[in-house]
């Protein structure tokens, strides 16, 4: 059983990785800065933990020591004044603790990129490559396998949140010329499956391949098939030969939530051609089983998982082993489809038990606690448009079972005295979900959290929220009002 070292278990690509490796049956160590960033992962208590910086000399040979295989999975999008040297620095530190504590095979994931001029932060992460790997080895001394792919495919990366969130806003989308160059894209499960195999190979390789998915494509066109894939319609793109990098990284930032650095490290890569120069990987790593995936199906894996669950920061049904393009809780707050929520609380002295009657009799004939009316027309908006209305009714007036239908709703979740989540099947562009939580707090007091989530559509279901959003003031907090008082009513 080999200890393998991985840096960057924090970030996206490292906090999928180490799962897989132990997984494999490795003993797994981990860098981070600060170990309380991993206490949510589910495989915390399956690893070492070293805390520290890889500025930290102390920390980067304590982490190395006894490691068959270090990973250096990092790499800056901070856009510091100095972060090309800090960067160089860092690296330099890494290759002298690693050869010291007699590392075997070191494993750095790179960027796809051409000859000539490059961004600032491409031009760095090569820099970085060239330091980890300086030149022949001794045969016993460390050997720095480098693995260089194009834009990684899956919830959480960066360059698929910026595609997915420009596609999701912008029906005319206006861009510099060079979004017809070409990448290679790479699923983010066929990025994982040559990492792991890195620490597998029958001996310790010194060299740098090119890693990729089966086609390659502009950027527009990834732009129209992430659209295709997701139900929307396609952007119209418009090539602006007076749109610079900058202003691009400016426009970026502006629609998506993605940070401003970073966008402009993302934009300014995307000036270059990014495939791949050869296909020498296939020598040394056999192609995953079924072959590589494709860009579609990528997207349709990193679109696969939506949920009510998801909506929230719980992390129990993420599987990051068997489908890494999930979200993790590693995974920054802007990664992911746009989720709108209105939540409300209220605390009681009325009874879980009582509480959870008033809320199971919810729709049919009972309606909706609230404004009545209301509920009326939007039922027959409903109609109108092809959705199923408030006709429907429900199975039973005083109880409830999984995957009983409620009006235009479906019972997704239940749980007696404890929660009730609700799936809306209405017309509406996007998915939306109705939940009560009731929560045992101090003093006899129960906590009544209401929440309705909706998950937009494009352009379209941003514009929906934003329409409907002033009713939810009255209609939600009403709705809330109505049944705490006709539980606490019963439990007089």
């Amino acid at each position: 059983m080999k200890l393998i070292a991985v840096t960057g278990a924090t970030g996206y690509i490292g906090g999928r990785l180490v799962p897989l490796l132990l997984r494999r049956g490795h003993r797994v160590r981990v860098l981070a800065r600060d170990a309380q960033r991993l206490r949510d992962v589910p495989w915390r208590d399956q690893v070492e933990v070293v805390e520290g910086s890889l500025q930290d000399e102390q920390a980067v040979a304590e982490f190395c020591r006894g490691a068959h295989t270090v990973y250096y999975l990092v790499h800056s999008m901070s856009g510091t004044r100095n972060f090309m040297s800090e960067e160089e620095h860092c690296a330099k530190i890494m290759v002298q603790c690693a050869a010291a504590e007699s590392v075997a095979q070191l494993v750095y994931l790179s960027g796809l990129h051409p000859e000539g001029e490059l961004s600032e932060h491409l031009a760095s992460r090569v820099r970085v490559g060239e330091v980890l790997q300086p030149g022949t080895p001794d045969p016993d001394g460390l050997h720095t396998l480098i693995l260089q792919a194009g834009l990684v495919i899956g919830s959480g990366s960066a360059s698929f949140e910026m595609i997915r969130h420009l596609s999701d806003v912008l029906p005319v989308m206006p861009a510099p010329r060079w979004v017809k160059n070409r990448v290679q894209p790479i699923a983010v499960r066929d990025t994982l499956h040559y990492l792991a195999a890195c620490a597998e190979l029958e001996a310790p390789v010194n060299a740098t391949y090119d890693i990729g998915g089966p086609r390659a494509y502009s950027y527009a066109d990834l732009m129209r098939t992430y659209a295709r894939v997701a139900g929307l319609r396609e952007p119209r793109i418009w090539a602006l030969p007076v749109l610079t990098p900058q202003l691009a990284s400016h426009w970026v930032n502006l629609v998506t939530p993605l940070p401003h650095t970073l966008a402009t490290a993302l934009v300014g890569s995307l000036q270059h051609d990014c495939v791949m120069g050869s296909h020498r990987i296939d020598e040394l790593i056999a192609a995953p089983d079924g072959g590589l995936t494709d860009y579609p199906d990528a997207v349709r894996l990193a679109l696969e998982k939506i949920a009510a669950d998801s909506v929230e920061t719980s992390w129990a049904t993420a599987h990051p082993v068997s489908a890494p393009a999930e979200p993790l809780p590693s995974d920054p707050h802007w990664a992911g489809r746009k989720i709108y929520i209105d939540q409300r609380s209220m605390e009681t002295r009325a009874g879980a038990e009582e509480l959870y009657q008033v809320i199971g009799r919810i729709g049919g004939e009972s309606g909706y606690f609230v404004l009545p009316s209301l509920w009326r027309i939007r039922g027959l908006m409903d109609k109108l448009s092809g959705g199923v209305g408030l006709l429907r009714g429900r199975r039973s007036r005083s109880t409830l079972a999984l995957g009983d239908v409620v009006d235009w709703w479906r019972v997704e979740a239940l749980e007696p005295n404890e929660l009730l989540r609700l799936r809306a099947e209405m017309r509406v562009p996007g998915q939306a979900w109705l939940e009560f939580r009731l929560t045992q707090r101090p003093g006899d007091q129960v906590q009544v959290t209401q929440r309705a989530i909706f998950v937009p559509r494009g352009l379209a279901g941003r514009a929906y929220w934003w329409s409907v959003s002033p009713f939810h003031t009255f209609i939600f907090s009403g709705m809330l009002k109505s049944i705490v008082q006709q539980a606490e009513g019963s439990s007089t």
